[in-house]
């Protein structure tokens, strides 16, 4: 099937090079013009909302000189990334492409266009980035994604807080004491079964406690100096320790490698557990709302990683917009992008319609109840660029977004090349499921760290390490 896109493009190719140069981009000397075909999940012309925003969008550019049409392709969301395979190998390509994967293989086809020299001549969009969106374009330059990165923050309500006696901790040590201080505290009359709970596996608190325990990026280096992955570190091998004490103790929710994201959220507005890790900014408000609403008057603390760090994935965009070398309309393109990057392009972007999702009384802007069902369609400016003067987000969530950016600290991971991919998912899947066998104490750290190492490194590991260390 992917033989089929590359004789399309070559085709394409060949038409394009008898084109004449494209216009300047924005702030040069000529305006761009020209219709701009836009294919993304869940933007639809059904939606009365997509279409007014694309329209004042549009209002917006003509008004800079731009001549430029916005037209929606729609795609219907459910099953998005198999129907968007097939419009692409039917020959069908628009010009903004969004990908919630599979754009891989096209890309190594040489299909999408490095984003890093375009985004590098923009006003606006260069300077709303956010740090991991430079280092992902850094590493894999055909998406762009400028949203927050999705870090996590663990929360709690303040009264149970309060009810341990404790402050909120910023050290493993008072991490410690307050996860064992909240099985048996109450709160409301009920007390509270468990300190922690963390859907289906580790993964929520591997991204607040992995720095703790010097686990700080993915790769790094064991006694010997020797570059090897975290997950058969000595660093691991301790933090795993550590989960299984809670799990012997009832302070990690014994149920927890059962439980999806409902039953988590559900067991913390029930108060049977005391602290979730929610997804920085919205979610984190999600969670804030619905506790006040499940509990009248409960509010929620933000607290603080033990370490202060967060390491993020920067290896690569895993969804975003692409733009492919076929088009004509380059500069257009990034003349939309960096209009909506643009403070303007942010109010519109970020606070929805003015009457409708909030009003303006002078230069006082206030949100009506309908602005947190408003979201943005296509970029969200790095807060320390611009902020729009109305948040659509509570202090909590907001704090927790700037948590993610002021704790942000690369990872050093990348892309794994096709080949690799079955060692990948065969060491993925082995550490998984021996993680629980750790935790639920049916394996020892003690004794059996060292054949659970052989193992990992026997499923896929000892592939992933030898091409690390050529490539790192």
């Amino acid at each position: 099937m992917m033989k089929d896109l590359t004789i399309s493009r070559r085709a394409l190719l060949a038409g394009l090079a008898a084109t004449p140069a494209l216009a300047m981009l924005p702030g040069r000397a000529m305006a761009a013009s020209g219709t701009i075909r836009i294919v993304m999940k869940d933007l639809l012309t059904s939606n009365p909302e997509d279409v007014a925003h694309v329209a004042r969008i549009e209002e917006a550019l003509a008004a800079r000189g731009h001549d430029i049409k916005i037209e929606i392709i729609d795609l219907p969301s459910e099953g998005y990334a198999e129907k968007l395979n097939l419009m692409l190998l039917s020959g069908d390509v628009p010009d903004i492409i969004y990908f919630q994967g599979g754009d891989e293989q096209i890309a190594q086809q040489g299909v999408l266009k490095d984003l890093n020299p375009l985004i590098a001549k923009t006003e606006h969009l260069s300077k709303a980035l956010w740090p991991h969106n430079t280092a992902r374009l850094g590493n894999y330059p055909h998406l762009l994604y400028v949203y927050p990165a999705r870090t996590k923050a663990p929360v709690m309500r303040k009264d149970l807080l309060e009810a341990t006696g404790l402050s909120a901790p910023t050290s493993l040590e008072e991490w410690d004491a307050l996860l064992r201080a909240i099985p048996g505290a109450e709160i409301g009359g009920k007390a509270v079964k468990h300190g922690i709970i963390a859907p289906n596996n580790t993964a929520e608190l591997d991204a607040i406690f992995d720095p703790a325990f010097g686990i700080e990026q993915t790769w790094m280096k064991n006694a010997d100096g020797e570059l090897i992955h975290s997950r058969i570190s000595e660093g691991e091998r301790a933090k795993l320790a550590w989960y299984a004490s809670l799990f012997a103790d009832g302070v990690l929710d014994p149920e927890f490698i059962t439980s999806n994201w409902e039953v988590k959220e559900d067991k913390f507005y029930t108060g049977q557990v005391g602290v979730v890790m929610g997804t920085a900014g919205p979610v984190v408000g999600i969670y804030e709302a619905k506790m006040a609403q499940v509990n009248p008057g409960a509010e929620l603390v933000l607290l603080t990683p033990p370490a202060g760090i967060q390491a993020v994935d920067v290896s690569k965009e895993s969804r975003g917009f692409a733009i492919p070398v076929t088009t004509k309309n380059t500069d257009a393109i990034m003349a939309f992008f960096d209009f909506v990057a643009s403070p303007e392009g942010q109010l519109m972007e970020r606070l929805g319609f003015e009457g409708e999702h909030y009003t303006r009384d002078g230069d006082t802007l206030t949100a009506t109840d309908k602005l947190g069902a408003w979201y943005p369609r296509f970029i969200y400016a790095n807060p320390n660029y611009h902020q729009p003067p109305l948040s659509p987000l509570s202090p909590l969530a907001q704090s927790a977004l700037q948590q993610g950016v002021d704790f942000f600290r690369a990872d050093n991971t990348f892309v794994w090349s096709p080949d690799l991919a079955a060692a990948v998912d065969g060491a993925e899947t082995y550490y998984r499921t021996n993680v629980f066998r750790f935790v639920s104490g049916e394996l020892s750290t003690e004794n059996d760290w060292n054949a659970f190492v052989a193992g990992w490194l026997a499923a896929g590991g000892q592939a992933m390490t030898d091409h690390a260390r050529t490539v790192m």
